[in-house]
């Protein structure tokens, strides 16, 4: 067999868009792709809106390009000609950490008016995963609706509420939790949080 041969029957990198918007939370986007870096086999693509910059300046003192650097492509949210904007790019999936409300009516309504949303429909119309974590409450009706069309197209909708029965130490151990629910989606090995064996005597 000769070497051009083998390259295309290599089996490629996973590959998951990740997208960090402005909603409360951007702590579960910089979670997400500090634990795919260290996975040898998972492409990560990252966009961020300003908002979420500005969140992340917020919440945990970060500047963008910090952020960037976790990822192994980072996309402009305003070019709407990049790769993830098409169907050939193939992907694994995309993850939206934290997915606010206007991104989420976006997604509902097909409305690609800038790359995460318009990356997002390319991966609901290509039967791929799409898992949004969305960071609202209360919910009112259109929320509720947003996010049952979103099902409806085959979207996974992931409010990051905590789990407490591996009783977590600590904020950083609830993310983790959270963020390892989310990889499970995916299928990716992760060692984040124990699982759960059954209730105790």
């Amino acid at each position: 067999m000769t070497a051009s041969a083998d390259a295309t029957t290599a089996p490629r990198r996973k590959r998951l868009i990740i997208a960090i918007t402005g909603a409360t939370g951007v702590i579960y986007g910089i979670r997400l792709l500090q634990v795919l870096r260290d996975i040898a086999d998972v492409e990560t693509h990252l966009l961020i809106s300003e908002a979420g910059v500005l969140n992340l300046h917020q919440e945990l003192d970060m500047k963008r390009k910090d952020v960037e650097a976790l990822a192994d492509v980072v996309h402009n949210v305003r070019d709407v000609g990049a790769a993830i904007a098409s169907g050939s790019f193939q992907s694994d999936g995309m993850i939206i950490a934290p997915c606010s409300m206007k991104t989420l009516a976006a997604v509902a309504h097909g409305f690609s008016d800038n790359l995460i949303s318009r990356a997002a429909d390319v991966v609901l119309k290509e039967r791929r995963r799409l898992v949004l974590m969305v960071r609202e409450t209360p919910f009112n009706l259109a929320h509720l609706r947003n996010m049952t069309a979103v099902t409806e197209m085959g979207g996974i909708i992931f409010p990051p509420l905590p789990g407490f029965y591996h009783r977590p130490a600590s904020i950083a151990e609830m993310v983790d939790h959270t963020v390892g629910r989310v990889l499970d989606l995916f299928d990716i090995q992760h060692s984040l949080t124990p699982r759960w064996n059954g209730l105790k005597d």
